[in-house]
């Protein structure tokens, strides 16, 4: 029981380290700049405490559980030396983990509704939930393309910066082509995609994968593929505006 409290007390004051800087920014702009009180000091009380607790939890799981899976499972696939299921794996991975993100889904509807409202889509809820589905493959899609893109980079040993710029590059032409409606949604989905479950998975993914090969350095190439998934959301979801919208 000592033990148990021990841990948990250490994981608290850690946790509490990492969210002081938000109560200090918010205490001195709150009692320094707007000069009132804080409304409802007890559930303010209770809601930093969960989040505490939260936060503490969060990140040991991920320590416990979803960075060694991530790395066990890429280490896995690379001594069976399939590239088709080590490709198909982090292809499945990027995807699942970004179809069910309430961010993307949240947005994905409040897109819709402002695309119903601007007379962009056809009447009625059935428009709006086709729309908001399409967005949200859309981005599931990317992210599943841009991981085994990463990884195969892994793989083959290509300079991460020549991919970086090249699809850059294709943001751009592909921004000259959308219709203006789809531009500022495309932007925001490439940082939807960084979600909670998302990065670390993919993180151990690219870690593992890096330590798994010979002549790769886990420091050097293990790390990059949240860029991916970063990026291409932003052309997927601009050619799925094409595809609703037309070329403007």
């Amino acid at each position: 029981m000592i033990r148990l409290l021990t841990w948990a007390f250490t994981r608290l004051k850690e946790a509490g380290r990492d969210f002081l800087p938000v109560v200090v920014v918010v205490g001195v702009f709150q009692f320094a700049v707007i000069r009132q009180p804080l409304p409802n000091l007890p559930d303010i009380l209770l809601g930093g405490f969960m989040v505490l607790t939260g936060l503490a939890l969060f990140v040991e799981g991920l320590k416990i559980g979803l960075f060694p899976i991530g790395e066990a499972m890429a280490y896995n696939f690379a001594r069976r030396n399939s590239l088709f299921w080590l490709l198909a794996f982090a292809f499945g991975l990027g995807f699942s983990t970004t179809v069910a993100e309430p961010a993307l889904i949240a947005v994905a509807e409040e897109a819709a509704k402002v695309a119903a409202d601007a007379k962009l889509l056809p009447p009625g809820q059935e428009g709006m939930d086709e729309y908001a589905r399409g967005m949200r493959f859309a981005v599931a899609l990317s992210v599943g393309f841009a991981i085994a893109m990463g990884a195969l980079r892994i793989i083959k040993g290509w300079p991460i910066q020549y991919l970086i710029l090249g699809g850059y590059a294709m943001v751009i032409v592909v921004t000259s082509m959308a219709p203006p409606e789809i531009i500022g949604i495309a932007y925001d989905s490439g940082g939807i995609t960084t979600s909670t479950i998302t990065v670390p998975l993919v993180t151990a993914l690219g870690i593992g994968l890096a330590s798994s090969i010979r002549g790769r350095n886990p420091m050097i190439d293990g790390f990059g593929l949240i860029a991916f998934a970063s990026l291409t959301p932003m052309i997927f979801v601009m050619a799925y505006g094409v595809m609703v919208f037309g070329i403007r």
